[in-house]
């Protein structure tokens, strides 16, 4: 499955699946990790609405962080992590829930699916698959 169709898939998880922003990236990138989709869900389960619903660091950022920390074993995920958050603050405009979703012309600056969406796709770029 190419990246894209990973992020379109994560998308899908999130509008259709019953997923927060963060399981929905995490389960297309499951296999990038020796956790199962279902054990990836249960992790992330708490980092929805901004980590808990407090509006803070993007859920779908987060679970890119946490796939690259599985998948690194945690050495250079620092280094991955800091990528990712600068090319999705590039790609988004934001990385705080609260920002995101501010309004702007009755619009968000990001919606959760364009999120979901980048948050794959920038963890593609950067961690490699």
């Amino acid at each position: 499955m190419t990246i894209q169709e990973r992020a379109e898939k994560a998308v899908e998880l999130k509008t259709r699946g019953g997923c927060n922003c963060s399981q929905a990236v995490t389960a297309v990138l499951a296999d990038q990790t020796d956790l199962s989709e279902e054990q990836l869900r249960a992790l992330t389960a708490g980092f929805c609405a901004g980590m808990g619903n407090m509006e803070a660091t993007c859920g779908a950022l987060i679970g890119a962080g946490i796939a690259a920390g599985l998948k690194t074993g945690g050495k250079g995920t620092l280094k991955c992590t800091r990528r990712m958050i600068e090319a999705f603050r590039a790609a988004c405009g934001a990385v705080t829930c609260r920002d995101l979703k501010s309004r702007v012309d009755g619009k968000p600056l990001c919606s959760c699916e364009d999120c979901v969406r980048n948050a794959v796709r920038i963890y593609g770029e950067v961690v490699g698959l």
